[in-house]
């Protein structure tokens, strides 16, 4: 169970879609409430500010997620992902993780460098450090989300087709992320009823999922495009996630009036 929070929250910071320059902006902030078995296992936040980093204006992005209640009594999270990213260009310019799962921990700190095209990964646990080629197009695991919230339309996206990316936030290196679009679905929440896209990522089968789409995932079909919900069948038990707050958002949260 330990690492299943680490793949389930990173998953929500991957799936945000919306409209050109129209998705978000400073001072929002997104809540997840996450279901294992009968347990509220855990929550997650994402907050946004506008920052600068050195000299350049940045988007700075928080992510923070722990269990509660008696889930923390069984395992103990706590999870903090930072990211700075190109306020005008949405270029990850710096990534943070610091992690702590039921004992199992990492420290660490990516700092991206386009001129030399590399990135400078630092592992301060076990102090190594790793240098890793990049593009411009590479993506963090934070910045990835918002990149796509403002990448991307409805019309780009055909039912039965992946989305496809690179990424780097682990030292594993760069990997293509892939993400399968489903088509439209309607999903009740605590807020009413919202129309939503529906995906599914691939993801590694057997540690901890049981096969290569064993995630699915619901987006608002609106300018926000926020993650509503996740459902996975993992190679123990299923997980279910919930948005359970939101504050800041740029653009009207629409839910369907009957």
């Amino acid at each position: 169970m330990k690492k299943n929070f680490t793949i389930l929250f990173s998953l929500f910071v991957l799936v945000a879609m919306a409209q050109n320059n129209n998705a978000y902006k400073s001072g929002e902030w997104l809540k997840f409430r996450i279901h294992y078995g009968i347990f509220n296992a855990s929550f997650a936040t994402l907050k946004l500010e506008s920052k600068k980093l050195d000299t350049i204006p940045v988007y700075h992005v928080v992510g923070k997620g722990s269990t509660t209640g008696l889930a923390r009594l069984f395992f103990k999270v706590d999870d903090t992902y930072e990211s700075y990213f190109g306020r005008y260009d949405n270029k990850p310019h710096k990534f943070i993780r610091k992690i702590d799962e039921g004992g199992y921990t990492k420290d660490m700190e990516i700092n991206f460098d386009y001129t030399e095209k590399k990135a400078l990964l630092i592992d301060k646990k076990n102090k190594k450090e790793f240098d890793f080629k990049i593009d411009n197009k590479v993506q963090d695991l934070i910045s990835a989300a918002y990149y796509l919230r403002n990448q991307y339309t409805i019309d780009d996206l055909t039912v039965g087709e992946s989305i496809k990316m690179n990424m780097l936030y682990d030292d594993d290196g760069v990997y293509q992320f892939k993400l399968k679009f489903l088509g439209k679905e309607v999903v009740r929440t605590k807020y009413g009823k919202v129309e939503c896209l529906k995906f599914r990522p691939y993801v590694q089968s057997g540690r901890v999922f049981k096969e290569q789409e064993s995630l699915t995932l619901w987006v608002s079909n609106d300018l926000n495009k926020i993650p509503i919900r996740i459902k996975a069948d993992l190679a123990v038990g299923s997980i279910k996630a919930d948005l359970d707050g939101y504050n800041g958002l740029k653009n009207q949260f629409k839910i369907i009036m009957d």
